[in-house]
Formats: structure tokens, C-alpha cells, sequence
């Protein structure tokens, strides 16, 4: 009778343990499998707009659409807790506010479209100081199709056209670059370089400027040289900040591309943070990257690289007058961002953001419009004596305007006054509104002055 009753007793907790074990198991299981939604980023471009997740891991989700009006749906299973919402700005193009809801264990987020909008999702691993995350870009579909082709304006071709020069502000949206002592993001710092750097350059006779990035959104490498590609650009400028170690490291380099290795160690080490990016903006890995294939077909970028080291000796030679070098030569890297076969391109690092002082200066408006003033000088230095053909400064045509002089125009162009009689055949100094000078091409290259002129 007792080997029954202990048997039976013995079966008892046998049982209440097993199934302990088994709530145990299934408790932690449904708590591990738990997503954590750590924060909702959201950035508009001019012709997209980025939804990122800040993630705990992966997560299984589904995209929807509905009309009627436009909405995008974003369900995540196996949410914790909804995460605060943010909401887009008034200039956002495609998305008119967010909303959440729960439903059991799923976070539906809903984006109220401003318009029809083409949608696709993906997720990215974690890379330095980010998490996992789920990216939601919103674009029109007939924008992106144009993206990869270039505009074939007739008018781009005309005679005594400008010279294009891309500015490109470095990094952007939810990369950030690198970040100062004293708390400044290298992607401001460099969005407000390339905008005071852009009115210099409109500025000057024959030269026109056109922004890469005009806001803080994210562009992948090869996106941006699309872009001056589409704009027929005749250079590329990156302007980024630089970032090192040693807090005592300051000053402003130059450089271009090298495919046969970097010109010194820290080249290397900055080439591969700045490529760095379409880790952290996402640039799937089986996307064949055609630019880049271009550049290792293209016989031409060996001309290239050859106009980029001129363009960058004139703008180091005409940086040394407002800011300390790093390097007082040219370096060389493997940019992801330079390599363009087909159009001339720098990379200036400004300053070192993470020096206090080159930090201070950056920050300071009065030193970025000395810094803007000297690149735009050693720019239009080098197009002085180097201008693609086709353009008002290779034709180097000049007609006369109210309060232009003779000796006014001479100085602009640097030339001296007696070749500009002697070419144009001119006894004196007398000359009329509308009359066409040929400016003698310069001998030696430098800043010009401010008589406003047009092509003719």
C-alpha cells in the first residue's frame, strides 16, 4: 500500500515539474522572442522620404497599401511596446503624418501619403554605433527611372555654356559622420560649407554650382555621383570634416582617387570610414554597382584622375591662405565617392571636427565663408587656364556693361591690359556697352574681381 501511495505521489510531482518546466520554456521563449522598437527616424529627401526602425533584432513585417486616401501600412510582429512617434516635416513630399495601434503583439504604423507613393523595405545589420534596423523609403517610381538616366537637354550642349561644379555635402540623414567635442555632427557643419561654398561659386563669371545634397537626408555613394552625373557636371566636390584618434591632429587636406593604394595611412583609414557610409545608410551588396564597373573599364579615368590632382593642387595652394594643412601635398585613397570615370573629382576634408579648435573654427560663419571664398578662388584658378571646351571661360568672351573699364577687366581676368589691347586691337582704353573682348588666356592663375558680366 505505501509503494502505491509513493509511487502516486512520486507521479505527481513528477507531473506538476514537467509542466513547470514547459510554462517555464514557453514564458521565456515568448519574452526572448520579443522585439524592442527603440525609436522611429524619419528623413525627407526631395524625391524620397526614409522611415528607419531602431530595432532590438531582426523582425518579420509586412508592407501594405491602401488609396483612398494614400496610406502606406508597416505591421511588425512580436512588438514589446509602441515606440514614440515622430512626425514628418511641412516640406515632406509624400507623407502627411504617422499613426500607430496594436494589435495583440503586432505595431502597425500607418503613413498618411500627401500622394500616390511606390514603397519597398529592407533591413540592415548592426554597424558601430547602430542597431538593427528597418528602413521604409517612399519615391515616386517615374523619378526613380529618370535617376539612371541623364537629362538630354540640348540646351546643356550649347555653345559659351557654364562650367557645372557639383557640391557634394559628405554624409547625411541617419549617418552623421563624425562628431566634435563639443557636440557638432560633421553632416551640418559640411551642409552649411557646401551652401556658402555654392553662392561663391554662382558668383563667378561662367561657373554655376549645383547642391548634391541640399538637406539633411541620406544618398548613397554611387547616388551622388549619379546626380552629378545627370547635371552634366564638369567637377565633383565632396566637403566632409575629418575625424581622427588623436584630438591634437587639426588642419585641411585635399585629396583624389587612387587605384594603386593610398598615398599615406591615415588616407587609408579615412577612405574606408567615408565608404563606410552605405554600411550605415544600407546598399545591398547584390545591387551591381554599374559606376563602378564603368571605372574599371573606362580607359578615361586615368584623364581624369589627372584633371583631379590639378583641380586639387589649386584649391590646397589657395586653402594655405585661410586655414592650417594637414598635408601640404595632394593625397590619394580609394574614395568610393570619387570614382566617377568620366568627371574630375576632390574630396576636401575642411578641418578636423574631432580637434577642439578646427571644431570652433568650423562653427564659426565668418571662418566658413573664408574657407568657401578660398576653394571657389583655387576653383576658378584651375577652370582660368584649364576650361572644358564649349564654355563661356574657354571661349573667353567678355561683353561690355554698364561700369565695366578696361583696366577693370583686365584685373578680373588677370591678364595684363597691354595683351587684352593687343589681341582685341584696341589703341586706347576706349570701349563701348555691348562691344565683344577676347580675354587672352592667363599665364598664371589666381582670385578675380567683381564686374559682373555675360557670355556673348
Amino acid at each position: 500500500m505505501m509503494n502505491r501511495i509513493d509511487t502516486m505521489t512520486l507521479g505527481r510531482r513528477t507531473m506538476r515539474f514537467l509542466l513547470t518546466v514547459c510554462f517555464s520554456i514557453v514564458f521565456f521563449h515568448g519574452q526572448a522572442a520579443a522585439v524592442g522598437v527603440d525609436g522611429i527616424r524619419i528623413w525627407a529627401a526631395p524625391d524620397s522620404t526614409r522611415l528607419v526602425f531602431d530595432t532590438s533584432r531582426p523582425v518579420r513585417h509586412r508592407l501594405g497599401f491602401l488609396s483612398d486616401p494614400f496610406r502606406v501600412v508597416v505591421d511588425i510582429d512580436d512588438v514589446a511596446a509602441a515606440p514614440r512617434l515622430v512626425q514628418p516635416q511641412p516640406q515632406d513630399r509624400f507623407v502627411q503624418r504617422l499613426r500607430s495601434a496594436r494589435h495583440g503583439d503586432t505595431l502597425r504604423v500607418v503613413l498618411d501619403l500627401k500622394k500616390h507613393a511606390h514603397a519597398k523595405s529592407f533591413q540592415l545589420k548592426p554597424y558601430k554605433r547602430y542597431g538593427h534596423r528597418l528602413v521604409i523609403d517612399l519615391y515616386d517610381e517615374d523619378e526613380a527611372e529618370q535617376e539612371s538616366l541623364p537629362p538630354l537637354d540640348e540646351e546643356a550642349t550649347a555653345p559659351l555654356r557654364d562650367i557645372v561644379i557639383a557640391i557634394d555635402a559628405g554624409h547625411g540623414g541617419e549617418d552623421p559622420g563624425a562628431r566634435g567635442p563639443g557636440g557638432a555632427w560633421e553632416k551640418d557643419i559640411v551642409l552649411q560649407l557646401a551652401r556658402r561654398l555654392a553662392a561663391r561659386i554662382n558668383r563667378e563669371r561662367g561657373m554655376r554650382a549645383v547642391l548634391i545634397r541640399e538637406g539633411d537626408y541620406y544618398l548613397g555613394l554611387n547616388q551622388r555621383i549619379e546626380r552629378a552625373r545627370r547635371q552634366r557636371a564638369d567637377l565633383f566636390v565632396s566637403v566632409h570634416a575629418d575625424a581622427f584618434r588623436d584630438k591634437r591632429v587639426k588642419g585641411a587636406s585635399v585629396y583624389v582617387l587612387s587605384e594603386r593604394g593610398a598615398s599615406s595611412a591615415h588616407a587609408r583609414w579615412l577612405a574606408e570610414r567615408e565608404n563606410a557610409s552605405d554600411l550605415i545608410g544600407g546598399i545591398k551588396l547584390d545591387e551591381k554597382d554599374e559606376v563602378l564597373n564603368s571605372v574599371l573599364l573606362d580607359l578615361s579615368q586615368s584623364a581624369s584622375i589627372e584633371a583631379s590632382i590639378d583641380v586639387a593642387k589649386q584649391v590646397l595652394r589657395s586653402l594655405r591662405a585661410v586655414s592650417r594643412l594637414h598635408k601640404r601635398r595632394v593625397e590619394a585613397a580609394g574614395f568610393a565617392v570619387l570614382k566617377s570615370p568620366d568627371i574630375p573629382s576632390i574630396l576636401i576634408e575642411t578641418a578636423f571636427i574631432s580637434n577642439p579648435e578646427d571644431e570652433r573654427k568650423l562653427l564659426n560663419k565668418s571662418h566658413q565663408e573664408k574657407l568657401a571664398a578660398s576653394i571657389a578662388a583655387g576653383l576658378r584658378a584651375y577652370f582660368l587656364t584649364s576650361a572644358p571646351d564649349g564654355t563661356f571661360l574657354a571661349a573667353r568672351k567678355h561683353v561690355i556693361e554698364t561700369g565695366d573699364t578696361l583696366s577693370g577687366i583686365a584685373s578680373h581676368y588677370q591678364v595684363s591690359l597691354r595683351s587684352l589691347r593687343e589681341v582685341n586691337r584696341l589703341r586706347g582704353d576706349k570701349i563701348q556697352i555691348g562691344q565683344v573682348l577676347t580675354i587672352p588666356r592667363a599665364r598664371a592663375a589666381g582670385r578675380g574681381g567683381g564686374n559682373r558680366s555675360s557670355g556673348g
